[in-house]
């Protein structure tokens, strides 16, 4: 929830790209506040996963809101947020609110910051599908081995708790009042892209918080197709789930909006066509880093089609 790493130079000098993954303004933080599939989880887990009179630490606090969740039953939570404005206005906001003084926001390096006592609870939000632009992983891999080597083997819980990161060709539109522009997007997941959907997803990566964390990511396979269509786009998606509730046997998850990356060469492709899938990238890494390592090759039966096609087809 916007907290910067490693900025070692002005925001001047600094690609947009870069910063806005990771140096989130405040005017920003309104679209999250908003956005209930995003809150309402966030929220039901944290009111699951905090004990009663528990300790808590969010790193990358924001607006404080997740603090703020948390405080409604922590005896104490650490807010971890580098950029000062957001620091200001997180301090200020707690202020107005229900048990706000439970939280100590705390300006400072998520990355290197550890909180003056154990927690029960990690709160860490700066999630981007994929696990590209954020530091996520980064910053918990470091606070694992920083807190072990401080408090103990034990780790405290995380929310979230396990991610799923996953890819699925696709039929995408791009074409804009008949202006053909395969441009990479965000779009919710959902029903509505039944239609647009080749095959069932592919799961590349379950990530669990409390184990042994990957940065790297390289993919190599093959998928098969279930339906006929033009396979035009690459849809990254990622899944997080919050928290277990095993009684009930369900999980509180959140899942974000997708990421579409065109591929550089459409083809038409017949049920049952098998398509290969490459790729490979940091964790944190830029969008066009992710776009440019994608490479995908037409088994037998997928025909590649001429762009021009491809904009009459979409006209």
């Amino acid at each position: 929830m916007g907290c910067e790493t490693g900025m070692t130079s002005s925001a001047d000098e600094r690609p947009e790209e870069h910063l806005l993954g990771q140096y989130i303004p405040l005017h920003y933080h309104f679209n999250m506040l908003r956005d209930e599939s995003r809150m309402r989880p966030f929220r039901e887990a944290i009111e699951l996963t905090v004990p009663l009179g528990g300790t808590v630490l969010e790193l990358g606090g924001g607006t404080g809101v997740l603090s703020w969740f948390a405080a409604q039953q922590a005896r104490k939570v650490y807010c971890v947020e580098r950029n000062p404005a957001l620091v200001r206005a997180a301090r200020s906001f707690l202020e107005q609110n229900t048990h706000g003084d439970r939280v100590a926001v705390v300006q400072a390096d998520a990355i290197t910051y550890l909180p003056p006592e154990p927690v029960d609870v990690v709160i860490c939000e700066m999630l981007h599908v994929g696990m590209i632009r954020e530091k996520q992983l980064e910053i918990l891999a470091s606070f694992q081995e920083r807190y072990r080597r401080t408090f103990g083997p034990r780790l405290p819980k995380f929310i979230p708790d396990t991610t799923l990161l996953a890819i699925q060709p696709i039929e995408q539109d791009f074409c804009f009042h008949g202006y053909h522009a395969p441009v990479p997007m965000f779009d919710p997941a959902g029903p509505h892209m039944a239609d647009r959907c080749l095959a069932d997803p592919h799961i590349y990566s379950t990530i669990d918080y409390r184990s042994e964390l990957p940065l790297e990511f390289a993919v190599d396979t093959r998928l098969t197709m279930q339906r006929r269509g033009q396979f035009n786009a690459v849809s990254f998606l990622t899944n997080n789930f919050l928290a277990f509730l095993l009684n009930e046997q369900r999980a509180v998850q959140w899942m974000m909006n997708q990421l579409i990356l065109p591929i550089a060469e459409p083809m038409e492709v017949l049920a049952g066509d098998s398509v290969a899938i490459q790729f490979a990238y940091r964790a944190g890494c830029s969008l066009e880093s992710l776009q440019e390592s994608l490479l995908v090759t037409p088994m037998p039966h997928a025909i590649p089609i001429q762009p021009h096609l491809a904009q009459r087809r979409a006209a």
